[in-house]
């Protein structure tokens, strides 16, 4: 588990590059445009450190609160603008070029995705083919037929080869009639077609972290079958064989070698229970975990192996040309807007649980955690929020860049801009509407911390 300073950096770090991501697309496309701009502030409240630069004398801070930023450009509603200047306040620039402006934050966002997807797709990707692994007994993946080691080919009309486009495909399938049809290849070559069922089930499983197992299944990883029996491990000793397959270790449910490691690195020198299969028949078997000393810290030590064997069928390695580690990464992007999008409709229909929202803290916990995992892992974190940035404010919410294109537009149609007082009702409404978003983005950072 993540500490509260690392959690902390990070989500500074991440809001930090992500803020200053998209007030550049506004203050570059500002002063290509001709417009002055008069601050750049990463953060709000008081600037913690200030420089000032270039012909117009641009103030450069960081602010206190790095919660967001700002560029603030010269304007005349706001005061009186120098004959020097006439011409090159945000206001007395063309519609056009105001709208340029407007857009350009959240296409910088779109572009560092696909920036940061390249640059993670540069040296090749190794990926899990979307398979399944273990299902659950009576499940709405055992009713459909799926099983252990099934490829998925499909879903629905789209071929997949990676598990993100995979969890897209069923979530676009389940949310739409509850129905998720899939083209499997099972180990033996066998291809066939089954239906993923689950009914009015649809929106709750769209909750954070319920859809595998809602569905009854978990993504393909090699099971925890023994392998090995090292002479230095408690397993040798205790009855254990090659050829088991753990399923659980103190009470903890093990479904690969994943979960197996996770449960025995804590419990160094604990007697615990050890449930395993041998044969088709359940059986168990109670030991002490052993104890090795890696960097100076005790951790669990069981004494089995796995081996590969037959895993290769499931590992794929892409190597790209810099070029095609672009396309991917483009297309990789859009794919990700698209369902970004789509799914934000859902929830307002009611088809997609608004539990999905975030607020700052699981935001910090997801960017403590990726940046304990590697660079690789945050920056991937980085391309996904940046994604829901660019979108969140296309949406046309006054307060947001979505709504100030709203305004010009309407200026561009009435001929003259809309009035004090319905720009101010707009901008309240969009407060209103900010404070709702916040309001439930906080009460489900909550109500997971205490889940």
């Amino acid at each position: 588990m993540t500490s509260f300073l690392t959690n902390l950096v990070a989500f500074i770090a991440l809001i930090s590059i992500l803020v200053a991501v998209h007030e550049y697309g506004h203050y570059i496309v500002g002063r290509w445009c001709g417009m002055k701009v008069l601050r750049f502030s990463i953060g709000f409240g008081k600037p913690i450190w200030t420089h000032k630069g270039g012909k117009d004398q641009t103030e450069y801070c960081v602010s206190a609160i790095p919660l967001g930023g700002y560029v603030k450009f010269l304007d005349s509603r706001e005061g009186t603008v120098g004959a020097e200047d006439e011409g090159r306040a945000f206001d007395q620039r063309p519609i056009p070029a105001r709208i340029a402006v407007l857009l350009a934050g959240p296409a910088f966002n779109f572009l560092f995705a696909i920036l940061a997807y390249w640059v993670l797709m540069a040296g090749g990707v190794m990926i899990i083919t979307p398979a399944v692994g273990v299902v659950l007994p009576g499940s709405y993946a055992d009713k459909a037929g799926l099983e252990f080691g099934d490829k998925i080919l499909s879903v629905g009309d789209v071929g997949v080869s990676q598990w993100e486009a995979t969890l897209v495909a069923i979530l676009g399938e389940m949310v739409d009639d509850g129905r998720v049809p899939l083209t499997l290849e099972s180990s033996d070559g066998r291809r066939r077609v089954a239906t993923l069922d689950v009914g009015g089930d649809k929106t709750r499983l769209t909750e954070p972290g319920v859809l595998f197992d809602g569905l009854g299944f978990v993504p393909w990883q090699p099971p925890a079958v023994i392998a090995e029996l090292p002479d230095d491990g408690a397993a040798l000793s205790s009855g254990l064989a090659i050829g088991d397959r753990i399923t659980s270790i103190a009470g903890v449910t093990i479904k690969n070698f994943d979960d197996l490691r996770t449960a025995v690195l804590p419990r160094a020198g604990q007697e615990v229970s050890i449930e395993y299969v041998r044969d088709g028949r359940a059986a168990s078997v109670e030991l002490r975990i052993g104890e090795r000393v890696v960097d100076g810290e005790a951790t669990g030590y069981l004494g089995v192996g796995w081996t590969t064997e037959g895993a290769d069928a499931y590992y794929q390695r892409i190597v790209y040309t810099p070029l095609e580690s672009l396309n991917a990464a483009v297309q990789r992007t859009w794919m990700s807007t698209v369902f970004t999008v789509k799914m934000l409709g859902r929830m307002v229909t009611g088809d997609v649980s608004i539990k999905n929202i975030s607020g700052p803290i699981n935001i910090a916990q997801i960017a403590g955690e990726s940046a304990e995992r590697g660079w690789q892992y945050f920056v991937g974190i980085l391309a996904v929020i940046s994604i829901s940035l660019g979108v969140l404010n296309l949406f046309p919410v006054p307060v947001l860049d979505g709504g100030q294109i709203v305004y010009q537009v309407i200026e561009a149609l009435k001929g003259a801009p809309m009035t004090e007082r319905a720009q101010i009702l707009g901008q309240q409404v969009g407060i209103l509407a900010l404070l709702l978003l916040m309001s439930f983005a906080f009460y489900n950072d909550i109500s997971r911390l205490f889940a």
